[in-house]
């Protein structure tokens, strides 16, 4: 399963360019982080809500691939973010978990914090639905 998420990983030129990597993976749970970069941040010096969501929505999608057989990939079907605060330090760490598996669609949440000064500040939670694809 471990292999099997890390592949998909390293074939994500979105997650490259942030920086991002996969901190942990267990079945139904994946941790990314990621530095926030000079090219993530907004005009105030603060991490983009853009990082925030696509972290989020990634760890939430490889949580839910977790559960899959071997010849289903997963895909956003819809996706939520309430943003909490700024995201500032240099760090973001989000860590994706199925709430309810099913057959045809997965509910997921995440919930994104950023580190700065090795303090955690929930920035971000995210609730979706993951569609199951054929490979």
């Amino acid at each position: 399963m471990e292999q099997r998420i890390t592949e998909s990983f390293s074939r994500q030129s979105m997650m490259a360019t942030f920086g991002a990597k996969i901190d942990l993976v267990e079945e139904g749970s994946v941790i990314i982080s990621a530095p926030i970069l000079e090219g993530s941040r907004q005009q105030q010096g603060v991490a983009h809500a853009a990082l925030a969501f696509a972290l989020g929505d990634t760890a939430a999608g490889y949580s839910a691939l977790t559960l899959m057989p071997e010849d289903q990939e997963v895909m956003t079907a819809e996706n939520k973010i309430n943003l909490l605060a700024p995201g500032r330090g240099d760090l973001m760490r989000t860590t994706g978990r199925v709430l309810k598996p099913g057959r045809r669609l997965i509910v997921v949440s995440a919930e994104v914090y950023a580190i700065e000064d090795n303090r955690e500040t929930l920035v971000a939670v995210l609730q979706g639905t993951m569609i199951p694809v054929p490979i």
